[in-house]
């Protein structure tokens, strides 16, 4: 396998996280009740914004010289580990309200890596890069936003006093 520069290394773990939040989207609808309905549409938004990630990434991907399969390789290890950390954060856990905190910490964690892929292409100055961040990161910052917003939604319906 090719050996990645360290922005190639975090385009990697960007698209490992976009497939990782496929699958966290699918399994976070699936724990909505019947009541919690209303966010069904938000989830699914994130999960096309998701595919539309990764479809961008490995067109950006493609550009990098030969690294293409080690890049979707190393993808492939990020995505494991995510989705590896999403089963063990929601195991046993049918709550919405877990699955959206769940997705707060993980699109927090998108954010992060968005802005030092941002940040270490400000150096690097290759366009399409560039054009991929400044896509990339306000959508991941609106996911972060919906996401915490409708953690705090669920949590609002909530009675404090009720045994966990």
């Amino acid at each position: 396998m090719a050996e990645l520069t360290n922005l190639e290394s975090k385009l990697a773990e960007v698209l490992g996280l976009a497939e990782a939040s496929k699958g966290a989207t699918e399994k976070v609808k699936g724990m909505l009740d019947e009541d919690e309905q209303d966010l069904a549409g938000k989830l699914d938004r994130m999960h096309e914004e998701a595919v539309e990630t990764v479809d961008r990434c490995i067109e950006v991907a493609s550009g990098f010289d030969g690294k293409k399969t080690a890049i979707v390789e190393a993808a492939r290890e990020t995505k494991q580990e995510a989705t590896e950390m999403m089963e063990t954060y929601l195991e046993g856990e049918e709550d919405a309200l877990d699955g959206f905190e769940f997705l707060t910490m993980s699109e927090a964690g998108e954010v992060g890596h968005w802005a030092i892929v941002k940040k270490l292409n400000d150096r690097a100055g290759i366009a399409s890069v560039k054009d991929l961040a400044e896509w990339a990161l306000p959508v991941q910052e609106e996911h972060l936003s919906v996401v915490l917003k409708s953690a705090l939604d669920l949590a609002g319906r909530e009675d404090p006093h009720e045994p966990a």
